[in-house]
């Protein structure tokens, strides 16, 4: 049996001889429709909306604009090991309510890219704040928010965001990196 593969999306795609490949079947039924610009400008609108209910500790607005999806991933501003899944008990919701204690922020949108039906935002949060129990400071974020749309709705699948604004030295990342 001869046995033909290639790559897309990030996987190896093989198939034998006139045997249906069904990861090709699956991307067909996962990209219906592009993107438009309208969808996309109404997704970026509630992003922004949503970093200012974050950093204002305003939870509820937050989640009603953002919905985890099951197979949510995290890589946290504060570092170590990804996260998976979201916790959205009462108990979690009240704990990010005391520690995000007022602030503003704005979106600066880097870059946007879609494909079927993925979003991916590259911003810069600009935000200040009162958050665990410090004095208003700079809380301003490099973040990657991916989302996927179903249905007629999105869900973020993974967030990656950094302190890294500003650039550091070399000493500075080596620290870092030291842990």
């Amino acid at each position: 049996m001869r046995l033909s593969c290639n790559w897309r999306l990030g996987y190896s795609v093989c198939s034998a001889g006139g045997n249906v490949d069904v990861l090709e079947q699956k991307e067909a039924a996962l990209a219906r429709n592009d993107i438009t610009d309208k969808e996309l400008a109404e997704l970026v609108q509630r992003v922004a909306v949503a970093a200012k209910a974050y950093i204002r500790g305003d939870m509820q607005t937050y989640f009603d604009l953002i919905q985890h999806a099951d197979d949510f991933t995290l890589m946290s501003p504060f570092g170590g090991e990804p996260e998976r899944g979201f916790d959205t008990s009462p108990e979690r919701l009240a704990a990010l309510e005391r520690f995000f204690g007022g602030g503003e922020a704005e979106l600066e949108v880097v870059e946007t890219y879609t494909s079927g039906d993925l979003a991916v935002l590259v911003v810069i949060e600009r935000q200040h704040g009162k958050v665990g129990g410090l004095p208003d400071q700079d809380w301003s974020l490099r973040v990657t928010w991916v989302f996927r749309r179903e249905g007629s709705g999105w869900q973020q699948v993974h967030r990656h965001a950094d302190p890294l604004v500003h650039g550091i030295t070399l000493e500075q990342f080596s620290a870092l990196a030291r842990g």
